[in-house]
């Protein structure tokens, strides 16, 4: 039996790209692959892991759908954050030429970002429910027809061949993970770069969002994210997801979480986490990126 103090979580199966990201951010735990993100979550929730490895956005195929749905409503809190390059690879049953080929399968994502490799080798798309799963499922197939887009980490895992590596359409193709835990742990505020995530609602009023969002405008707040998105089955109420630059104990990012609760309903922001900013992030924005 695993240690759940020493276990970490993510959604799919082994050789899944979450799995390597587990393997590069906490290679000291255990990994406990579970069918979905809510009992991703819900193994946190219920202590059967310390933590949890959640894809959020794809830098080809944008945010992972439905995900931010389940953040606010969870109850973790977001610990750290870990940027996963994404190495994909056409996988086949052994022995299988790529000329044979007419199917491959892979998460949707993964389609999305593969694009002209499909369109070169004139191969039907299967959606499958995750990268690895799909290697899983052609590895009991055995089928020469058919390949499968994963990592080459799900080639070892269930013996098959790679015919072609880095068949990703980009090569900046990078997935970005949040890390998270039954229980908040925020740093130090002088103790580096800090990213806050936050979710909050507006009055569904003219200029609620621009009045909200100019608080961290005059206080000189960065904010590296910004998305909507519908709640409660209604038109009228959204949701918005914030990822701003700094620490919540920082006297300017008061200012600004002050001036974003006084255009809000009462109870309507939630920070989810304050966490050291990944090195990738860094880098890149010394990069201009």
């Amino acid at each position: 039996m695993s240690d759940p103090k020493n276990t970490i979580a993510f959604q799919g199966v082994l050789g899944a790209f979450s799995h390597m990201a587990c393997k590069a951010a906490k290679p000291e735990m255990t990994v406990l692959p579970c069918p979905s993100f809510e009992e991703m979550l819900d193994a946190v929730k219920q202590g059967d892991a310390a933590l949890a490895m959640v894809p959020v956005e794809n830098s080809v195929a944008g945010r992972v759908a439905d995900i931010h749905h389940l953040l606010p409503e969870s109850g973790l809190h977001i610990i750290g954050e870990h940027f996963q390059r994404i190495e994909l690879a056409l996988l086949a049953p052994k022995g299988t030429r790529i000329e044979s080929l007419k199917r491959v399968r892979s998460h949707s994502m993964a389609l999305a970002q593969c694009r002209k490799l499909i369109r070169e080798l004139k191969l039907q798309a299967v959606a499958s429910t995750d990268t690895a799963g799909a290697a899983a499922e052609l590895a009991d197939l055995g089928d020469p027809e058919c390949g499968a887009l994963a990592s080459p980490l799900a080639a070892e895992i269930y013996d098959l061949d790679i015919l072609r590596r880095n068949v990703e359409d980009a090569e900046h193709n990078t997935t970005r993970f949040l890390i998270m835990a039954r229980d908040g742990i925020v740093p130090l505020a002088d103790s580096g770069t800090m990213v806050t995530t936050i979710v909050f609602a507006v009055r569904s009023v003219p200029a609620a969002l621009y009045k909200a969002l100019g608080g961290f405008a005059t206080n000189g707040i960065n904010l590296t994210k910004l998305e909507s998105y519908m709640v409660g089955g209604s038109f009228e109420a959204a949701q918005f997801y914030v990822d701003a630059e700094g620490h919540p104990e920082d006297h300017l990012m008061q200012l600004a979480l002050d001036e974003l609760k006084f255009f809000c309903p009462q109870g309507a922001v939630k920070i989810l986490g304050t966490y050291p900013a990944h090195p990738y992030r860094v880098i890149a924005k010394q990069n201009g990126a």
